[in-house]
């Protein structure tokens, strides 16, 4: 799967196309995103401002995907908890950048190692078209080395990589 392929099928997945939300650039190295919530009436509130609902959805799967990724297949990576502060009314197009450094994702691998689960934070701004913040979002992330990894490092007695 490559970067675009992604943001092209994220943009289309029916969730987010009936919701607003477009992927406007997942990055080659994987470690940003960019990511539209466009405020109409399938996505605005009683007082026709976005829902905080799409809002949440909008930041939903992109830190855990850009560290999926980074991490490769021997790593097991969820989202499991989100926190969203909601700071002024959003309206037009809402827009929201991911970041997930390769030293950060090299720090949770070597915290990983050996099958530990790591939980890790992560944030983000959503911000308006004038670049005012709309809302504070944190999302945390859950990374533990697969246990066919973690086995078969502690059989050959070698420890994982890290």
């Amino acid at each position: 799967m490559t970067p675009r392929r992604l943001a092209i099928g994220m943009s289309l997945w029916i969730p987010n196309l009936c919701s607003g939300i477009r992927v406007r650039r997942i990055s080659e190295d994987w470690t940003h995103a960019t990511v539209e919530l466009h405020v109409n009436v399938f996505t605005r509130n009683y007082v026709k401002t976005a829902f905080g609902g799409s809002m949440s959805a909008m930041t939903d799967p992109y830190f855990f995907m850009l560290l999926m990724h980074q991490l490769g297949r021997d790593y097991v990576v969820w989202d499991t908890r989100g926190e969203i502060e909601f700071v002024k009314p959003g309206r037009g197009v809402l827009t929201a950048e991911f970041t997930v450094s390769r030293a950060k994702a090299e720090q949770l691998r070597r915290r990983a190692c050996g099958g530990a689960k790591v939980l890790e934070w992560f944030e983000c701004e959503i911000t308006d078209r004038d670049g005012d913040i709309v809302a504070r979002v944190r999302r945390e992330v859950y990374v533990r080395e697969k246990r066919r990894v973690t086995e078969a490092a502690a059989k050959a007695g070698t420890g994982t990589k890290g």
